[in-house]
């Protein structure tokens, strides 16, 4: 019988939508802010652990840097 690895990490992903400032000059993105001090809202669960969403949503918002940005998929 297999055992749950205990040690595995807790992990969730989710997504919201963040309202972001886009500057195009003849017809070319030129820069695209994130405003990212809008809070997190209606987020939605995207793969792992749907009950570790509440806490994942407050370690999200407690002043750590966030790692990296990704832009598209």
């Amino acid at each position: 019988m297999d055992t749950p690895d205990t040690d595995a990490p807790r992990r969730v992903v989710f997504q919201y939508l963040v309202p972001v400032h886009v500057e195009v000059e003849d017809g070319l993105v030129a820069q695209v802010t994130v405003i990212d001090e809008t809070l997190v809202r209606d987020p939605t669960v995207v793969e792992g652990d749907a009950s570790y969403l509440d806490e994942a949503l407050r370690a999200s918002d407690d002043g750590q840097p966030w790692p990296s940005w990704q832009f598209g998929y």
